[in-house]
Parts: structure tokens; C-alpha cells; sequence
């Protein structure tokens, strides 16, 4: 049995936080490096419970397992940065690449870890932000020694493997992430362009008040601009991965670019603390958003 003293979070954003909160309630020390970091990030990490060390160089060195979970276009930098510190402290914590990328990214970061001496577990994360130990959140993981990171299941984690080999976990995230972001953004285009056609009532009611799929594809659309620029990344990540495997990238490439729509509004402004925008709102702004494109397009 592994024997974990000390875990690293890169970095204790929405999801980091909420992972290092349940992994300090049961007694795991978890430290960060905050070098950086946005005063909420700061903040999260405080009401964590997770402590900050003086650089990454400390946090590398001191910890049993660092686990990188980011937005997807910044696993491949933090990743280098690490690998940069594992070679100038000579310590070779597990690196668990928890972020939502496709299966050839990990395999391409593992390859950077492991040329510093590191060793690499791929991870996908399905699920909300766990708020307490034994929340429904599920974390996968592959590759041929994934033992530091199952440990976690002792820790209130939810740890599944999945198999062998590194891409089999990201790969995992990747076609479930389609099927629930890439539909999300499916409904808020075709919700807009209804809107924008002057069909919106006539859509709805051809939906009906109890139509189950409508309900809740609509219910999720609030919550989710101020996840826009995060998904666009991952949406880009789905779309490789689709590629990789012989099959059109173009339609997560076209959920990507609604998410930057979305993006460039001030509704991704929002964060996890403020309260979520109506349906309303949220069609409001696009529409408003689409006109303003189309007059001076």
C-alpha cells in the first residue's frame, strides 16, 4: 500500500480547490504553489484548506503526488515547468495529468515528464467539483502504475482505472465531455438562432412544458458562460481526439467557436461566486451579442 504524505494541486481553481478540500478534511496535507495566482485563486486555496509554498521548486520537492488540473491550454506549459523542476531538484513526484485534454496531448505531455525522470499517470475528471468525500464525481486514470494516484480513494476520491495506457483516461473525459458540453453548446446556438428568427415561442411550444431532453439541456445553459473560454479549449481538445481516430473534427470545432462567442461577452466575466444568470439573460445577451456582429460584419 501506497503510503502518501503530502499531495500538490496545480492549481486550486474551481476544480483544484474543491479537490484539495476534500482531500485535506481527511487528513492529507495538500499544498500549492501560488506564485502568480488571481486573489480568488488565493482565496479558494485559503478557504481549502490548502497551504502555498515558496516556489514550484518547494512544492516538487516536497510532495508524493502533484496533480495538474487546469484549463486545457495551459496542461502542456505547467507541464514544462514542471519537467524544468524536476530535473533542477532531482525529486520525481507522480505527475497526474488530471486536465480535460485529448489522448496524443497526454501522451505528447507524458513524454516531457518522463524525459525529466518523472513519472506520469493520465487522469479524466467527469463530474462537478466534489464538495464533500464520496461526492459523485469520478476519477479515471490509466497507465502501467497508477498506484499513487488510486491512493487517493482512501482519501474520499472517487479513483477508477480504466487501463494501461496513457490516453485511455483523457480519452474517456473526451467522449463523455461531447456528450454533455459539446451538447450544451448545441442548444444555446440553436436556442439563439430561434430567437433570432422571431421562433423562439413557436419552438418551445412544439417542445411542450414537460418535454424531459428540453428541460434539461435548457436548465444547464445558465451556469455555463462563465465556463465558455474553459470549454473552448476543450471543446478543441474533443475535436483532435475525434480527428486522431479518422472521424470530423468540425463539429466540436463549431462548439468551440459558440463557446468563444459566448466568451467574448460580459456573462464569462461571471465567476463560480456570483449568482448564475436567468435562461433569459443569457439568450438576451447573445441575441444582442449576434446583432451587434452581424451589423458591423
Amino acid at each position: 500500500m501506497i503510503d502518501l504524505r503530502r499531495v500538490g494541486i496545480l492549481s486550486p481553481g474551481e476544480m483544484g480547490a474543491a479537490i484539495g478540500t476534500v482531500l485535506s478534511q481527511q487528513g492529507l496535507d495538500v499544498v500549492t504553489s501560488l506564485e502568480g495566482r488571481s486573489a480568488l485563486t488565493r482565496l479558494r486555496a485559503t478557504e481549502a484548506g490548502i497551504g502555498s509554498t515558496a516556489s514550484l521548486d518547494e512544492l516538487v520537492g516536497s510532495v508524493d503526488v502533484l496533480l495538474s488540473v487546469l484549463v486545457p491550454a495551459e496542461a502542456r506549459s505547467v507541464a514544462e515547468l514542471v519537467a524544468a523542476s524536476l530535473q533542477r531538484t532531482g525529486v520525481h513526484p507522480a505527475f497526474v495529468e488530471c486536465n480535460a485534454i485529448a489522448p496524443q496531448t497526454a501522451r505528447e505531455i507524458e513524454g516531457v515528464i518522463r524525459q525529466a525522470g518523472g513519472g506520469f499517470i493520465d487522469a479524466g475528471i467527469i463530474g462537478s467539483p466534489p464538495r464533500r468525500a464520496g461526492d459523485t464525481t469520478r476519477f479515471y486514470c490509466s497507465g502501467l502504475d497508477t498506484g499513487a494516484f488510486e491512493a487517493l480513494s482512501r482519501y474520499g476520491l472517487d479513483v477508477r482505472r480504466v487501463g494501461p495506457e496513457i490516453g485511455q483516461a483523457s480519452g474517456l473525459k473526451m467522449v463523455y465531455a461531447a456528450s454533455t458540453k459539446g451538447t450544451t453548446a448545441l442548444w444555446t446556438e440553436l436556442l439563439v438562432a430561434a430567437r433570432a428568427l422571431g421562433l423562439e415561442e413557436a419552438l418551445l411550444a412544439e417542445f411542450g412544458a414537460d418535454h424531459p431532453v428540453a428541460r434539461r439541456q435548457m436548465a444547464g445553459i445558465p451556469s455555463m458562460p462563465r465556463r465558455a473560454r474553459r470549454w473552448a479549449g476543450e471543446m478543441e481538445e474533443i475535436a483532435a481526439t475525434f480527428a486522431d481516430v479518422g472521424l470530423t473534427p468540425r463539429i466540436l470545432e463549431g462548439a468551440a467557436d459558440l463557446y468563444r462567442f459566448v466568451g467574448d461577452t460580459s456573462l464569462a466575466a461571471q465567476t463560480s461566486r456570483d449568482p448564475d444568470p436567468s435562461l433569459e439573460a443569457v439568450l438576451a445577451t447573445l441575441t444582442a451579442q449576434l446583432e451587434a456582429q452581424r451589423r458591423h460584419s
